[in-house]
Formats: structure tokens, sequence, C-alpha cells
């Protein structure tokens, strides 16, 4: 137990403000994310009523607070379709998350300088992670590391700042960064406009028929069918990187350097 109480106080040490900032990103998105949903209809209403301006405020908010940890994507995607609807969610949404990944990539690399590196060279399993993340200088190995960001920005249930953070951290290059993030956290996104569109809708019929109700099989099914498809997209994603790193992170022999 002393043991391991001195490894993560070493660890601890050596991850230096790179530490601070992995406490916030896996702590803070979650509770700010909960107060969102609360005032999702206030702020809906304000953003709309600034017009076309509305559209710029809500996608620089969404940057800044998913670059520096504050609120989580998902809860601000659906914003975007619960204020605008599709046509103008989609890509604001999008080109939130894409200029926040790039904040949150510069403020992580800032933080962790090459301590994070070091930590990893000094283990064997992780220095063999960190060299599928960096794949290389050449053009296989730009390809390669856009493949391996890609995937594991799709599943649903990976942290976008936690995985800003960590992708910073080992010095996976900025362009196969951002074009990873933005290819991989399109679906679900996109999925997430589609949410907040339809509960916008569903509240406004609400509002012009009190009698109005949705069948509820029909939300069942809704429901089913996007788990099922961020399942499926999830679990393909998770197998393709267990083919490139290997079962335990480690990568293939015929990887391997």
């Amino acid at each position: 137990m002393r043991d391991e109480l001195a490894s993560l106080k070493r660890l601890w040490k050596t991850l230096g403000p790179a530490g601070w900032l992995a406490v916030i990103a896996a702590t803070l998105p979650g509770i700010s994310g909960i107060l969102l949903t609360g005032y999702m209809l206030t702020i809906s209403r304000f953003l709309r009523e600034q017009g076309d301006s509305g559209v710029l405020i809500y996608a620089a908010v969404f940057a800044v607070a998913a670059g520096l940890s504050l609120l989580p994507t998902w809860v601000q995607s659906v914003l975007g379709g619960f204020a605008f609807g599709i046509a103008r969610g989609i890509p604001a949404a999008l080109g939130g998350f894409t200029v926040g990944s790039i904040i949150g990539y510069e403020i992580a690399r800032r933080a962790s300088g090459d301590r994070v590196v070091a930590a990893m060279n000094r283990n064997p399993k992780l220095r063999a992670v960190r060299d599928v993340l960096i794949a290389g200088k050449d053009r296989r190995g730009f390809w390669k590391t856009l493949g391996v960001v890609t995937l594991l920005r799709v599943p649903p249930n990976s942290p976008f700042a936690l995985t800003n953070l960590a992708l910073a951290s080992v010095g996976v290059p900025r362009l196969p960064y951002l074009l990873g993030t933005a290819i991989g956290m399109a679906p679900r996104t996109v999925a997430a406009v589609f949410i907040g569109n339809g509960i916008a809708h569903a509240m406004k019929s609400a509002d012009e028929n009190p009698d109005f109700s949705l069948p509820r099989w029909l939300w069942a099914v809704g429901v089913v069918t996007l788990v099922a498809v961020l399942a499926v997209l999830g679990a393909v994603a998770n197998k393709a990187i267990a083919r490139v790193t290997g079962s335990n992170g480690v990568p293939c022999p015929e990887q391997a350097p």
C-alpha cells in the first residue's frame, strides 16, 4: 500500500500542472452539464433573441467552454439543436467543438511540456502506446495517427476534455489531431443536435396544443435507434483500435519497431 501511494505521489509530481488539468477535465464538465440542462430553455430563448448573432455567440461560447473543460460537448450540441434547429445547429456545434479542441490542445501542451512524454518513456507499455499515436513523420505515419485519433474520438463515452489532454500531452501532431477530432466526433455531435431539435419540436407542439402528446412508442424507438447506432459506431471504433494497438495496448508484432 505504501509503495502504491509513493508511486502515485511520484506520478502526480511528474505530471505537474497536467495533473490538475486532468482532475478538472474529469469532474467539472459533468457537474456543469447538469446545470446547463436545467437552464437550457432560458439560454435558448436568449440566443434566439439575438438573431443571427445568436449562432455566433453560441459557437464561440461552445468553443471556449469545451476548450477550458467547463462544459461537456454533448450537452452543448443538444442546446444547438434545441435553440437553432438542424440546419444551423449542426454547423455551429461542429465549429464549436473543433475550435474548442484547438484551445484544449494548446493549453494541455503548455501545461504538460515534456513531463508526460518522459513518464511514458519510462514505462514500456505506455511508450508502445505513444509510438502508435506518434506514428512517424512520413505520409504513412500521418495517416496512421489520423486514423487512431479518429477512432479514439468516435465512441460516445470518449470524454472530450480528457481526450484532448491525453492526446496533446503525448505529443500528437496538431494536424492529425484536429482532423481526427473533427471526423471522429461528427457523428455523435450530429446525433445530439437532432435530439435537441426533436425536444424543441415536441415542446412547441405541446404549447400549441395542450392535448398534444407524442406516442411513447415513438420516443422509445427513437432513443433505442440512437443508442444502437452510437453503440455500433463505438464497438467498431474500439475493435479497430484494438487491432492497431494490440489487445493489451501494445503494438502488434508486425507493427512494433
